[in-house]
């Protein structure tokens, strides 16, 4: 891992090991920790308490955590320049946020690309890659795709490094990848 780093993006398909890696990641920072999660508490789900758990047992007895499951921007923005922000996850966010208008959306996607190029403090955010050959069959789904699809480039694109982990191995794919040039300001995702 370089040492010079700001901003770090973790990506890849569901338990795959992308938690495993940016706690791996935070925990070589040498700095305190704060886990940001995205989580909506959900006490009635048994299921979603236990993914909870399980992430909650994993962390650092010393790592504060703080709950951001809309305001991401403005967590981030909050944090002093002497911490590593764990964010996890992002698609667990656009989940609480995907009822936005396109209007509203494009305005939170510009608030917290700011906040992530801004802030002084290093920051590692976790996202799920989705959509990966299957079209959904309903415009949420969809909408939810397209959506974290676009989260995503653009983060790596501000990103020091972006991680794609897969079947438990991470790959640097910003250092042994060639960017891939945005599509025209005219195309939209959300008008198919």
């Amino acid at each position: 891992m370089v040492d010079d780093w700001r901003l770090i993006l973790v990506t890849g398909p569901a338990r795959s090991g992308k938690s495993e890696w940016a706690e791996n990641l935070a925990s070589q920072s040498n700095l305190s920790v704060i886990y940001v999660a995205t989580a909506i508490d959900y006490p009635e789900d048994a299921a979603w308490q236990a993914r909870i758990q399980a992430h909650q047992q994993r962390r650092p007895p010393d790592w504060q955590t703080l709950h951001a499951p809309i305001d991401l921007a403005g967590t981030i923005q909050r944090q002093p320049g002497s911490v590593c922000l764990l964010i996890d996850s992002l698609g667990t966010w656009l989940t609480n946020v995907l009822e936005q208008d396109a209007v509203l959306w494009s305005e939170t996607l510009q608030k917290l690309l700011a906040a992530l190029t801004q802030a002084e403090c290093q920051i590692i955010v976790v996202g799920e890659e989705t959509g990966w050959g299957v079209v959904p069959a309903y415009p949420v789904g969809r909408l939810f795709r397209d959506r974290m699809g676009e989260l995503l480039r653009q983060i790596g694109a501000i990103s020091d490094q972006v991680y794609l982990v897969s079947a438990g191995y991470a790959l640097n794919i910003k250092a042994l990848g060639i960017y891939v040039s945005p599509m025209s300001p005219s195309y939209s995702p959300e008008a198919e």
